[in-house]
């Protein structure tokens, strides 16, 4: 995967840090280039040592299901990767779709995580922009209230002018809590989003967390480097 720069999504992110009463909030946007290179290609191909690259795996019910239904519930719903097709009680993705995934975590967490062993079953597809743009809007409108009303117009209109949110798959990440790059004590919640467009190859990673008060320091502004690294929000 290669880091993609844009002045726009720099200026976003620099406005995507919140503090409030009860937490911190940091978010961050970033778009890569699906061009295998480097360590990429050495894990497309350690994930191909006993299947293919259109080989199927399983993924987990979409959030926005998890959220609609008990979770005792089946999810009978099922599409292949590129849309076509049934397969038994699941969504699921290829390796080749897969491992740009892991690429991208990766890529934006760097050095800190390693996420080559991450499963099919830790991520998701959410068939509706609409409830992904609903999900993170409704999360970070309770917490940042008027702060993030004044940037939520600009953010959507970036992602769309960088991906053309309509032509994507959207993916998320939802690992248990040993894999969870967000798993420190004081994490009231993330979220992981991948904006994929096949026609582009290119994807916009979306994340964000919330750190509870109690937890963090008081600076508030943070070195961009060490944007990720949840050790300096930690006291």
């Amino acid at each position: 995967m290669k880091f993609l720069e844009s002045s726009i999504f720099e200026a976003i992110n620099s406005a995507l840090r919140f503090q409030t009463g009860d937490c911190l909030i940091r978010g961050r946007i970033e778009s890569y280039s699906c061009k295998m290179a480097g360590d990429h290609k050495k894990l497309f191909k350690m994930m191909n040592a006993e299947a293919g690259p259109n080989d199927l795996q399983a993924l987990s019910p979409p959030q926005s299901m998890l959220t609609a239904t008990s979770p005792n519930k089946n999810y009978s719903r099922s599409q292949s990767d590129d849309g076509e097709g049934q397969g038994p009680l699941c969504d699921t993705i290829n390796r080749k779709t897969l491992s740009y995934l892991i690429a991208t975590l990766n890529a934006s967490f760097h050095p800190d995580y390693d996420f080559s062993h991450a499963k099919s079953e830790e991520f998701s597809r959410e068939h509706s922009v609409r409830w992904v743009m609903n999900a993170v809007d409704s999360k970070l409108s309770a917490n940042a209230n008027n702060d993030y009303e004044a940037l939520k117009a600009q953010l959507w209109s970036a992602l769309d002018h960088e991906i053309s949110l309509n032509e994507c798959d959207i993916y998320s990440y939802n690992p248990d809590l040993d894999s969870d790059p967000y798993g420190e004590d004081g994490c009231l919640w993330s979220f992981n989003y991948f904006f994929f467009n096949k026609r582009l190859k290119r994807i916009v990673f979306f994340t964000c967390y919330a750190i509870g008060t109690p937890y963090c320091t008081e600076k508030t502004e943070f070195d961009d480097d060490l944007i990720m690294e949840m050790d300096d929000s930690f006291e």
